[in-house]
């Protein structure tokens, strides 16, 4: 079998060496990239990754973003503490993503596992963008049902998504790697895209407008589950559900009680909870603050768009440089450089980057592009860690749960920041103790070292798990389960 696995990849590089080369390559390159990938697999893969990762998740969900903030700042006219705990509510559907593959992975509709589901998360967003779109004087809690029930439908999406290159991998090994390569690419280029026209739109046609706009990318999931090529099962046993359900739950709750398991989960969790999340009360400096740089929506989004490369930036040095640094090691570094990037929003606030004679654009550009490039360089290891704390069997499952603990912990960290923006009585109008906060931040970012012990000392290619918990199969098998997990690599960055 690894005989053959060789002789098919020295049959790939001979078909790359007699690929175009040079500067034409530049623009034919990913074009037979593409065919390739739409031959191996068919191009209803290529379709729903592309519309779910690259347009919903990436350029949908950087218009969602910009446009939520300025939504709540003004059409709902709420303060920053609030806003930011309704974020974080907006965020939920996000934290159970197990449920949503368990739903996906035993739970057909009329004999198909994917299609129903892309067509699911299509109409509700389809449904929710609409509703708050059209909807004159929406009260708060059905803005917020709006939102939860769109990002249920992202998030319905992102775990459909998943499983088709999940088992499109177990049948096209060799091309595992470049369809987790399609994944990342999609999602950073639609990220990119969409902070840089987000700013434009809002201004164009307002926070609503952007909303009525993201019915496009729903549109696109539910097309996904029109035309996506699935085998048709009549013969599934829905009888088996539940013993479905109660076997994965077992071995969830088996692996959970593990040391070398639920240490590193609890690390996670505090080193997202603790890194309280005060960005709302930036936002509203931002734009409404006398004392501030009154930034437009236009700078908005392009703030944001430069973030997108930082990471993008963070992903390459992280693939490049770092991924085969102990976990422990890296993260103590990037832990560390974290807190001490949260000093450039002091300086910010503070305004002392104007006594040096430097722009509050070009510094918030430089402090948001080196934020979430630390950003993920802290996110891309423990995305690693988290693969190779997923035992046999229920590698999907297991992994989803993990996202979840990740993404509970950045809930916590939203809703901690709102209280904290409470408690110092910053408002909309009020940024006295801005400051503070921002210092307070920065400390609390700082403190998830004393509990870095929780976290292995072994490298990326070391094995976590104990023996019994690898299960029977190769080291080929393992190999491509560790690979298929990598999937949301990039994509999860921001919260997800």
């Amino acid at each position: 079998m690894v005989e053959e696995g060789n002789i098919e990849a020295s049959n790939k590089a001979v078909e790359e060496d007699n690929g175009p080369k040079g500067l034409y390559y530049c623009f034919w390159g990913p074009i037979y990239w593409f065919r390739m990938l739409a031959m191996e697999t068919h191009w209803s893969f290529v379709f729903a990754v592309v519309s779910t990762y690259g347009i919903s998740q990436g350029l949908g969900g950087a218009l969602a973003r910009v446009s939520t903030e300025y939504y709540m700042k003004d059409v709902q006219k709420v303060q920053p503490s609030e806003s930011q705990v309704y974020t974080g509510i907006t965020s939920i559907p996000w934290i159970v993503k197990p449920i949503w593959g368990l739903l996906t992975d035993v739970i057909p509709i009329r004999g198909y596992r994917r299609r129903p589901y892309f067509i699911l998360s299509g109409l509700l967003g389809l449904v929710s963008m609409l509703v708050i779109s059209l909807h004159g004087k929406l009260h708060l809690v059905f803005a917020l049902m709006a939102l939860t029930a769109g990002s249920a439908g992202v998030a319905i999406a992102d775990v459909t998504v998943d499983a088709c290159v999940a088992q499109n991998s177990n049948k096209n090994p060799s091309i595992a790697a470049d369809m987790q390569s399609l994944c990342s690419l999609m999602s950073a280029i639609g990220a990119l895209i969409g902070f840089s026209i987000s700013g434009v739109f809002v201004h164009l046609i307002g926070p609503k407008g952007v909303f009525g706009l993201l019915t496009i990318p729903a549109a696109l999931v539910f097309s996904v589950g029109i035309v996506l090529l699935e085998p048709h099962d009549a013969n599934l046993a829905y009888k088996e559900v539940s013993e479905k359900f109660l076997d994965a739950g077992k071995a969830m709750w088996r692996t959970l009680k593990c040391p070398e398991v639920w240490r590193p989960c609890l690390y996670m969790y505090l080193s997202f909870a603790l890194s309280l999340n005060i960005n709302e009360g930036l936002f509203y400096w931002y734009t409404d603050s006398k004392e501030g740089p009154l930034f437009s929506q236009e700078t908005i989004g392009y703030i944001f768009s430069f973030g997108a490369v930082g990471a993008l930036l963070g992903a390459i040095l992280y693939q490049n440089i770092l991924k085969d640094h102990p976990f422990r090691d890296l993260l103590f570094w990037i832990q560390l450089f974290y807190g001490l990037a949260g000093m450039l929003d002091l300086i910010l606030v503070l305004r002392i980057n104007l006594k040096f004679g430097i722009p509050d654009s070009v510094f918030v550009v430089i402090g948001e592009a080196v934020t979430q490039m630390i950003g993920r360089l802290k996110w891309m290891p423990l995305l690693v860690l988290s693969a190779k704390l997923c035992p046999s069997g229920i590698e999907g499952t297991f992994f989803a749960l993990l996202m979840s603990i990740d993404n509970f912990g950045l809930l916590s960290s939203s809703w901690g920041g709102g209280l904290l923006l409470h408690t110092l009585n910053v408002t909309r109008t009020k940024f006295g103790k801005l400051w503070l906060a921002i210092l307070i931040r920065n400390i609390f970012r700082l403190s998830p070292l004393g509990v870095l012990f929780l976290i292995p000392r072994g490298d990326p290619n070391s094995s976590i798990l104990p023996t019994e918990m690898l299960g029977s199969e190769d080291e080929t098998v393992a190999e491509e389960s560790n690979n298929i997990e990598l999937v949301s690599l990039v994509n999860s960055v921001d919260g997800r």
